[in-house]
């Protein structure tokens, strides 16, 4: 990420309407640019690899692939890459995983 340059995001979340609102709230904020979207773990690893955003907005509980699995899988894709998992689920198995 160069110096001045917008902060490019990608966000992956298997609710499209979840996806949407943090998409439209990222966008309102100077020095922030979404550039993908993905509805599954599975999907966020191939976006992670071929966009290569500075940060990865990961849900924590998504179908297959999890949001812990989909971070092994980017950071072994795309050493170095900056994961934030996000969750409204306080006690979830997964949330144990990621600790």
């Amino acid at each position: 990420m160069a110096e001045g340059s917008p902060i490019k995001v990608l966000l992956a979340d298997d609710h499209p309407v979840v996806r949407e609102g943090l998409i439209a709230m990222l966008e309102s904020a100077d020095g922030i640019t979404v550039v993908g979207e993905a509805g599954s773990g599975e999907e966020a690893v191939v976006q992670a690899g071929a966009l290569r955003p500075d940060i990865i907005l990961l849900d924590l509980r998504m179908g297959a692939m999890d949001g812990v699995s989909a971070t092994e899988h980017i950071l072994r894709q795309v050493p170095g890459s900056k994961v934030v998992i996000v969750t409204t689920c306080v006690t979830c198995s997964a949330w144990s995983a990621a600790a």
